[in-house]
């Protein structure tokens, strides 16, 4: 027996509103890993403890993250990468950690200080003086003059270990005259004029523009570091800063972001 033919139009236009809810738009999948119902829970605060190459960069994603989950707030500890580690290690209250290195962040992973890293971000090195380049530095070879004063970071941070490696990549041998902590305390002693010229990495000689000259480094000849982030195991807050660690990776905004900073892609 034939169903009634209002009965079978109700049944086509029931299925038709189920198939609708069940289709989801390649657009709609592309941003559904940010919008789930649990967004609501997305509160509270949360301290990212980060290597000092990204202190211009990290509050302008964290403007558009606290945008995009309103009721969080980001603070940040700006600091070099081993000593960030370490404050974690004394008992420091850090939510996420990010480091300018490999390296570095294993060393917090063995230490059972964090959870597992994703790589967001890659730099290079270039040197910088002085807006006047009162040494003529041209190359990487004329820091290894007599009377230049040059200034690195130290080995156990990453912006060192990469000068270090840079160096003898170019077979050039240099002495300098200070090794710092981190890459912002170098790149203010060049500022300041108190260095001819310091390794330090892209971003930074971006980030200050014509305040100081710089030589860039052809690719064959260069370094590269990768930078990796984490939820520190002692989160107080495990939802903001998972979602955090994961905007960084994972969303267009913040790797757009980074791009326009002159961070490259790690993958």
């Amino acid at each position: 027996m034939r169903a009634p033919r209002a009965i079978r139009s109700t049944g086509v236009a029931l299925i038709a509103a189920v198939t609708s809810l069940l289709v989801v738009s390649p657009a709609t999948a592309a941003t559904s890993v940010f919008t789930p119902a649990s967004d609501a829970k997305v509160t509270g605060t949360i301290t990212v403890s980060a290597a000092s190459s990204l202190t211009d960069v990290f509050p302008v994603i964290a403007k558009a993250f606290q945008k995009r989950y309103p009721g969080t707030n980001v603070k940040f500890n700006f600091g070099g990468s081993s000593t960030l580690v370490n404050q974690i290690k004394g008992g420091a209250p850090v939510d996420v950690l990010a480091t300018a290195s490999e390296p570095t962040m294993w060393s917090a992973v063995n230490a059972g200080l964090v959870g597992k890293p994703l790589l967001f971000a890659k730099n290079t090195m270039a040197i910088a003086m002085p807006a006047d380049n009162p040494a003529h530095i041209t190359s990487l070879a004329d820091l290894a003059r007599p009377g230049t004063l040059v200034g690195v970071c130290a080995v156990t941070v990453p912006c060192g270990a990469a000068a270090r490696d840079l160096f003898a990549l170019n077979k050039v041998t240099v002495r300098p005259v200070t090794q710092e902590l981190d890459v912002r305390s170098l790149l203010g002693k060049v500022l300041s004029g108190d260095l001819d010229a310091a390794i330090v990495y892209v971003t930074d000689v971006k980030a200050v523009g014509k305040k100081v000259s710089s030589v860039q480094i052809p690719a064959s000849l260069n370094v590269t570091t990768t930078y990796p982030v984490a939820t520190v195991g002692k989160t107080t807050n495990p939802v903001v800063a998972q979602r955090f660690v994961d905007y960084l990776r994972y969303s267009l905004s913040a790797q757009g972001i980074l791009r326009a900073y002159g961070f490259a892609k790690p993958w």
